[in-house]
């Protein structure tokens, strides 16, 4: 390390970065000593494979001399997912802690040069709150929503948890004692705020390193709260297979292309590690134009624009990839103690038990419940996949999450009326309290939610306001919630759902309603898509 100059350090800690703020600030430190960097994680939901770009960079760090610190934040995850106790985020953050290490290890960055630090060491005491408190006296709710907006969920009216986390976030680089806050580019807005901010409490100004974020398989970017978008560190060999084959990627198009974007990202600078020269082969037969190895990414990408590359050969090429990728943070991880971790962390969903009836003279205790949307479970739920019903073209059968691990399969006669593409991971509202029954064939364990014009020619799924995830309540002003936790199961004999449902419409702007209330959510009202009145079936 003490061969490089100042200028070599710089090199090496800006290279593949989108963004770097305060590049002169790090000139000077680099100039005088080793820079102090630090990169934080909320433990949520398990890491994906865009983790390993954060990996890359951290070895560039130490090459460059850099004392690193590893911030997993725990507190923060807390404050942006409350639905887990904080019980359950401690036990994320020592999962997340040892899967970092394997990732890191796995492609030869020494761990015993890191530094591990859990959020709730330091910001439960008191120091740390008070400086918190100064904190939120300067800090306006826009500026706060504004600075959490790529990061934190965004909904109508936020909780307090949410609007805090942009400041503590930027209270760490001063209780850590760093130089400069390493992240991705969707946190640039906090990062601003942390430059605002801090002088402003007499603390000084950190420098940051942003980098570009990993496009997801579905989406704009990996995503731990969507399954289809990321491949988890530890998704078995098959898995990886299934969730490439469904990828989009289409011939020639490298614009929108995940898995190109992976290559270019993840696999390209992890095989240049450690003075490697990095290759990526596409293993094809003869008569579709041999073996090609890749030394250059860009090499790559002008062969697939003009379709010299098949994508069902890029697909097979970056399976095979990543599965070597995975490998040794797989094997970390086979061993009884980090499996009960695992389980602990992320326990598997508990199978539904079932009370056996005891027989008795007395009416039910539903009996005597009045007939109205407090009976009926009503939630936002994610379609994972769905594809139409082998015996009914007119049917779809859907893979739906509705909330903390509850996947059901779900018969709904929407084929003739909605495009199979519009029901791939998308959002809907689901009853789920009805009693699981055969349709055509198939049980079906909850109702798709549908707004239908008065003469039937249009129908759309409700539309659950953006910024949330399956498991959210539909909510109705004056009206107590469906109990979650032991179900009432509406039987179809006794129509209580039909008889609540009658009552169901659409107002003439577009939103759902029950009588005169609307389909409510923390992040705002449930819609349609085009229809202006009619009923929701």
């Amino acid at each position: 390390m003490a061969s490089l100059t100042p200028a070599e350090k710089y090199n090496i800690i800006s290279r593949n970065l989108q963004e770097v703020l305060g590049k002169e600030q790090i000139e000077t430190i680099l100039a005088e000593r080793d820079l102090n960097i630090y990169w934080g994680t909320a433990p949520t939901g398990k890491p994906h494979l865009g983790y390993f770009v954060a990996m890359t960079k951290i070895a560039d760090f130490l090459e460059a001399g850099c004392h690193i610190t590893i911030l997993i934040a725990d507190i923060h995850a807390f404050l942006d997912n409350m639905k887990a106790p904080m019980e359950l985020v401690s036990k994320r953050a020592e999962y997340y802690t040892q899967l970092i290490k394997a990732t890191l290890s796995s492609i030869g960055v020494p761990i015993d040069k890191l530094k591990f630090v859990l959020g709730s060491s330091y910001q439960l005491t008191a120091e740390y709150s008070l400086a918190n408190m100064k904190m939120c006296s300067k800090t306006t709710e826009r500026d706060a929503k504004k600075a959490g907006a790529e990061v934190v969920k965004q909904v109508e009216s936020p909780l307090l948890s949410g609007l805090m986390y942009p400041g503590m976030q930027a209270l760490d680089e001063e209780f850590l004692g760093v130089d400069a806050q390493f992240g991705g580019v969707d946190q640039r807005k906090i990062f601003v705020m942390a430059e605002k901010m801090l002088p402003m409490l007499g603390y000084k100004k950190r420098s940051h390193l942003m980098n570009t974020m990993v496009p997801g398989l579905a989406g704009p970017k990996m995503s731990s709260s969507d399954p289809d978008s990321k491949i988890d560190l530890l998704e078995g060999p098959e898995d990886v297979k299934r969730k490439l084959s469904k990828a989009f990627c289409e011939e020639g198009n490298i614009t929108e292309n995940g898995i190109l974007s992976f290559v270019k990202t993840v696999l390209f600078p992890v095989r240049s590690m450690n003075g490697k020269s990095p290759s990526f082969s596409i293993l094809r037969p003869e008569k579709f134009g041999g073996d090609v190895i890749y030394t250059v990414f860009e090499d790559l990408e002008k062969d697939f624009q003009d379709k010299k590359v098949h994508p069902g050969d890029l697909k097979k090429a970056v399976t095979d990839a990543i599965n070597e990728l995975l490998a040794p943070i797989r094997k970390w991880f086979d061993n009884d103690e980090l499996r009960t971790l695992t389980e602990d962390a992320y326990p598997s969903p508990k199978p539904e038990v079932k009370a056996k009836p005891v027989k008795s003279n007395k009416p039910a205790p539903s009996a005597n419940l009045p007939v109205d949307i407090s009976r009926v479970d009503i939630r936002v739920a994610r379609i994972i996949e769905a594809k139409v019903h082998d015996a009914n073209p007119n049917s779809f059968i859907s893979t739906v999450d509705c909330g903390d691990g509850d996947v059901r399969t779900v018969v709904s006669g929407l084929a003739k009326y909605i495009p199979l593409e519009e029901m791939q991971n998308r959002l809907v509202c689901a009853v789920c309290n009805l009693k699981p029954g055969k349709f055509q064939g198939v049980l079906s364990s909850a109702m798709l939610l549908a707004g239908s014009s008065p003469d039937d020619s249009v129908i759309e799924l409700l539309q659950p306001p953006a910024g949330l995830e399956a498991g959210d309540l539909i909510e109705f002003e004056g009206y107590g919630q469906a109990d979650r936790t032991s179900p009432e199961k509406l039987n179809p004999k006794h129509l209580i759902f039909e008889k609540v449902a009658e009552d169901f419409k659409i107002s003439t702007e577009g939103i759902a309603m029950y009588k005169d209330l609307k389909f409510n959510t923390k992040a705002g009202h449930v819609t349609l898509k085009s229809l202006k009145e009619g009923r929701i079936r």
